[in-house]
């Protein structure tokens, strides 16, 4: 492709060259056959049609002056002719100076079907890139700064409580009965503590682009059915009735089965924290052309679909998540968003 439309504006300048030449020849011949009549030069047509032409000195001078109007002539046919080209050459030098300036959102009107659109095509490409990547980097920058604020924000909640209730028991003399309250309260907080550093834990290693898989052949249904045994305690204490519906018994695909183990868990979690109140949970798998698509679901509140988008994002969490029957870390969505990704799937 690129080196037909290199051919092509070559063999445009080409026929420019040429045909600006013509021009020039017959503006010169003419000029000359009028000179002639009024000078003392004199044309003299042999039988072999050599062009001979005899004068004084005084003459030649004038000779000389044609050649050069004929070079002027020549060169501004050929900048008529090439003048679009040289006009589009500047509005892409303009470009490439504003878009080196940071003006990234600088873009060049694709003319024709020649080396200079191919070029102007390309910049327009990579200004739309750079700008794409900048973009992303301040969103991850944003990211960043938002995750220590919430990291900071939810260890200092239960370290508070914490400290707090651990200065009760030490400074007050108290009950028994109170200091062993205290206490069950300071290890449930500690539990949470735990919980989020763990969480983060997870989260970190399965963000890091180091982290290496270790492969091997998972059953996905056998696996499902063990973890929501597993699960089982917890949806009698809900009262939640569940169930595992596939169309296929068996399927077996490559992937880290402790990282798939961690996905679902943290799906059933999430599915029994925030849907306990609709007292189901199914699981449903179906094997379509080594397409193996599985969806937990709950019966519970509805999130509303402005907060769909965002349910897979680092921290967030439903306002009802924020209480202490719930307590959710804000992870749990994200890891699991990241171990799908690692597999090469989709989750939404």
């Amino acid at each position: 492709m690129r080196d037909d439309l290199e051919k092509k504006f070559q063999t445009k300048v080409i026929i420019n060259i040429l045909f600006s030449l013509v021009i020039s020849i017959l503006v010169e011949t003419l000029l000359l056959s009028n000179i002639s009549m009024f000078s003392g030069l004199h044309i003299i047509n042999r039988e072999n049609d050599t062009l001979l032409i005899r004068g004084n000195g005084s003459d030649l001078v004038v000779i000389l002056i044609l050649l050069v109007f004929g070079i002027g002539i020549f060169a501004l046919s050929f900048w008529i002719l090439q003048r679009k080209s040289f006009e589009y050459i500047d509005d892409i030098l303009l470009a490439i100076k504003k878009i080196s300036a940071g003006d990234l959102n600088t873009n060049i009107d694709v003319k024709g079907d020649n080396e200079f659109s191919e070029i102007a095509a390309s910049i327009n490409k990579m200004a739309e890139e750079i700008r794409v990547l900048m973009e992303s980097e301040r969103h991850n920058e944003k990211s960043k700064n938002e995750m220590i604020t919430n990291i900071a924000h939810d260890l200092r909640t239960p370290l508070t409580s914490i400290l707090g209730y651990l200065d009760l028991i030490n400074k007050r003399d108290l009950s028994e009965e109170t200091k062993k309250e205290y206490l069950k309260i300071v290890y449930e907080k500690s539990k949470k503590l735990q919980d989020l550093i763990e969480s983060l834990f997870s989260f970190t290693k399965t963000n890091s682009s180091k982290l290496v898989l270790k492969i091997e052949k998972i059953d996905i249904i056998k696996l499902l059915c063990q973890l929501m045994e597993e699960f089982y305690p917890n949806f009698e204490n809900k009262g939640i009735t569940c169930s595992v519906n596939t169309n296929e018994d068996s399927c077996v695909i490559d992937g880290d089965g402790t990282l798939l183990a961690r996905l679902f868990d943290n799906l059933i979690n999430n599915a029994i924290k925030y849907g306990a109140d609709g007292k189901r949970i199914d699981i449903k798998i179906s094997v379509e052309k080594k397409i193996v698509k599985i969806a937990v679901i709950n019966y519970g509140k509805v999130i509303p679909a402005n907060e769909l988008p965002l349910i897979f994002g680092k921290f967030y969490r439903v306002d009802q998540a924020r209480n202490s029957n719930t307590g959710g870390t804000g992870l749990g969505l994200a890891i699991a968003k990241n171990i799908t990704e690692l597999h090469h799937g989709i989750i939404d």
